[in-house]
């Protein structure tokens, strides 16, 4: 958590901004503190009844409200080097439960009246350190109304204009912080895929599908390669992790599962032994035999799965259509994997055959038009998925997604789950349910493309831009399937 900010220090402002080149200082500069004491919080108090009541006359009596009250809100000073209060700002819940869906808004933002570069630097240094907090604090959207006056003042510090509103008699704007949590991860994870192997992949049905069904038969085959770093540094995990995507992937077709091959490099005896641990104690609670593979000693740490699982009638990730609901299964037991926390949720290793093997079978029963299990681009990042191929964009509810409470909606919305599918249907169908899990409709299939996130006052902020997520675009009817060997 960030406790203490340098004011002129800090980062350099925005090249819009125009404010005079700083000069030499002789004594310390100002600085931002964040967690103010009470006397420093009366101080702030104290500044916001000076403008906002007593000279702006914005509030009657008091602009104190039920924010101050509220043990969410983090308020930040900036404090002169005689210790005197010389401006704040605090930041809360945007809308009721807004702190546990990532919504986050800045307000009574104020400076005491000294010169207007002095004003314009204490502001700037406040509105940076409050982007700062909320981000650490797992915003996912991050607002501010603030007086009409102000609105280039924050455009060049980044902030983005949304609409004009209505607000004590005077000329108000609402401003965004733009929050870009899931573009980085999905070009990191994904937009590469295209590029690589889009040309050797067939222009079908399936394209875009993490499993793949056997022509002619009634198997489907997927492969999945675990993070070499894992094998290497978590080797009974990454085993354990290398069946579980195999099976999901097969269970997301509504497939049962029938085999697994292995394919393991690791340096000596003993590490692949602690691998091979894992991938035993996984294909048992899957109920996924391992029947074959590969290992290889005296090489770097690596570890692929192929998967058979079969079906006479395979779901396609591409099943969607523009108007069907989207729905999130997800199992919220468990917690983050030591090691890997706001990455990998744990819900599956305490968990024995019956367990998995009834929510592994949701899919299967319930036969949705299109189903995708979520992968490491998380939940956000795998619906962008399921709509790419199935040519639609995707609107999700945030406050409707199940989250669990152990965890922020930032870090659940982007994190390998352990148990997680993405299904989408007809409306007029009875929702998804998985024993054990929770589920939820929480969206809809869209004739605009890109991933958007509907908050609760209505608003709707755009998470992924286009419906290239990975580029290999929407699936089509079959041209070349795979032939049965």
């Amino acid at each position: 958590m960030i406790d203490v900010i340098e004011l002129l220090g800090g980062p350099a402002p925005a090249p819009a901004q125009r404010i005079e080149p700083r000069r030499q200082r002789q004594s310390p500069p100002p600085y931002i503190v964040l967690g103010a004491d009470a006397g420093q919080r009366r101080a702030y108090e104290r500044l916001r009844r000076n403008e906002f009541v007593e000279r702006q006359g914005l509030f009657a009596r008091s602009d104190l409200d039920d924010c101050d009250s509220d043990p969410d809100t983090r308020v930040l000073v900036a404090v002169d080097p005689a210790g005197t209060v010389i401006g704040g700002v605090r930041i809360h819940a945007g809308c009721p439960g807004g702190s546990l869906i990532g919504f986050w808004q800045g307000s009574r933002l104020v400076c005491t009246r000294q010169s207007g570069r002095q004003r314009a630097e204490v502001g700037a240094a406040l509105v940076r350190a409050a982007c700062a907090v909320a981000l650490e604090s797992g915003a996912l959207r991050f607002d501010a109304v603030v007086q009409a006056r102000h609105e280039r003042f924050f455009r060049a510090l980044g902030w983005e204009f949304v609409r004009t509103v209505p607000f004590a008699g005077r000329p108000h704007v609402r401003m965004r912080w733009p929050v870009d949590r899931f573009q980085p991860l999905i070009t990191s994870f994904k937009q590469t895929i295209s590029p690589l192997v889009g040309s050797l992949l067939p222009q079908d049905r399936w394209r875009g599908d993490d499993a793949y069904p056997i022509s002619g038969s009634e198997l489907v085959t997927c492969v999945d390669a675990i993070t070499p770093s894992m094998v290497a540094q978590d080797p009974e995990w990454a085993g354990w992790c290398g069946v579980l995507v195999t099976a999901h992937d097969i269970a997301a077709m509504g497939a049962a599962p029938v085999a697994a091959l292995d394919a393991l490099g690791a340096a000596n005896v003993s590490h692949a032994q602690r691998v091979i641990a894992g991938i035993r104690a996984a294909s048992e609670a899957f109920d996924l035999p391992v029947v074959g593979g590969h290992t290889q000693l005296g090489v770097p740490a690596a570890l692929a799965m192929t998967g058979i699982g079969r079906t006479a009638d395979p779901i396609p990730a591409a099943g969607g259509r523009p108007g069907d609901a989207l729905s999130v299964t997800v199992d919220l037991s468990g917690g983050w994997r030591p090691g890997y926390h706001g990455r990998q949720w744990d819900s599956t290793s305490d968990k024995g055959r019956a367990e998995l093997t009834a929510m592994l079978r949701t899919v299967a029963v319930h036969r949705p038009r299109a189903a995708k299990d979520v992968s490491m681009a998380g939940i956000v990042g795998t619906a962008g998925m399921l709509a790419e191929a199935s040519g639609t964009g995707v609107e999700l509810e945030v406050a409707a997604i199940p989250r669990p409470a152990g965890a922020q909606l930032a870090d659940w919305l982007t994190c390998f789950p352990g148990y997680g599918v993405i299904s989408v249907d007809s409306p007029d169908r009875t929702p998804i349910e998985a024993p054990g899990a929770a589920s939820a409709r929480c969206g809809a299939l869209t004739h605009e493309p890109g991933v958007r996130l509907r908050w609760p006052d209505g608003e709707i902020t755009v998470a992924i831009t286009d419906s290239h997520v990975t580029g290999l675009g929407p699936a089509s009817e079959p041209r070349s399937p795979l032939p049965k060997e």
